[in-house]
């Protein structure tokens, strides 16, 4: 590697570190909570919520709603039990298969006399199933969003996108990479409406390139293994080295100088999620660093092939 190639990897790695101390000092400032850039035909809520209460599922439920919502290809955010379906004259399809929950049921009991902060209040753990909307009949769901036409393009964005020769696709009102086709999925980008954070360009390209870092993953290409360390915590690992990724290769590629709010509130959500690993960021980061760099050789290969 010549002394310039040298340079420009510490030069690169500088930029990386900088960004990764910024997001934890975002994240530790309490950045509150996470706007999605584009609309959805739900609303724009992309927290799961009970279709009867109206309440929002948390902790661990979040996670285990977005990975089947993500594994089923469900585009609306709300559950219901079946017995909650039914009360709200819609009928669960014959066949369909439920998604598990955990909730809390609390009773009293005669408190510890040892431990003078026992007020004999005690919580046991209860599964409940729970279907999507898209699995019932009868429900009337929110009408589609306005389309806002299309986005601002950036240059640099658009030339390392195209030099992944990833397949992106566009269409409907969600955004994931799927690796059983080996494609990212991208929302219709009229949909992008931006947010008090970053405007509707910043938005979309932040957006796919989060989804890029995910492609930049897959066994053929990097073959990320996060190991035994996150266990279950693996999925939101992931999702912590694509958004850090993101800011790096945002800030890189001129789509945003400064690392951004909706970074670290997206990253925070993780965090919580991973039950307070105060160094899992830091693993995620390296990670990060590894596909931000892959992806950008594609881009300086494609350049030099031109």
């Amino acid at each position: 590697m010549s002394s310039a190639s040298n340079s420009s990897a510490v030069k690169r790695q500088d930029i990386y570190s900088e960004i990764t101390s910024q997001l934890i000092a975002a994240i530790e400032s309490d950045p509150g909570k996470f706007e999605l850039p584009w609309r959805k035909a739900s609303g724009g809520l992309h927290l799961p919520v009970n279709a009867l209460t109206r309440n929002g599922y948390n902790g661990i439920n979040v996670v285990s709603l977005w990975v089947a919502a993500e594994v089923k290809s469900y585009a609306s955010p709300v559950w219901a039990t079946y017995k909650q379906w039914t009360e709200l004259g819609c009928q669960v399809r014959s066949g369909e298969k439920s998604s598990l929950v955990i909730f809390y049921k609390e009773f009293d009991t005669d408190p510890n006399p040892d431990d003078a902060d026992d007020d004999g209040k005690r919580r046991v753990a209860r599964a409940s199933r729970v279907f999507n909307a898209a699995q019932v009949d009868g429900y009337e769901a929110a009408p589609a969003p306005e389309m806002l036409g299309p986005i601002e393009r950036i240059a640099a964005a658009d030339r390392l996108v195209s030099a992944t020769g990833a397949r992106i696709e566009h269409g409907g009102d969600q955004a994931y990479y799927r690796p059983s086709t080996d494609h990212v999925q991208m929302p219709d980008e009229g949909l992008f409406h931006g947010t008090a954070g970053m405007t509707r360009s910043e938005g979309y390209y932040a957006t796919l390139i989060h989804e890029l870092t995910h492609w930049s993953g897959a066994p053929k290409r990097l073959n990320r293994e996060l190991g035994k360390r996150f266990g279950d915590d693996a999925y939101a690992a992931e999702e912590l080295v694509a958004e850090i990724g993101a800011a790096f290769l945002c800030a890189e590629l001129g789509i945003t100088q400064d690392v951004r709010e909706d970074h670290a509130q997206y990253l925070a959500q993780w965090l919580t999620l991973m039950k307070g690993d105060s160094r899992a960021v830091f693993t995620a980061a390296a990670k990060a660093s590894e596909a931000a760099a892959y992806l950008k050789r594609l881009g300086e290969a494609d350049s030099l092939a031109a």
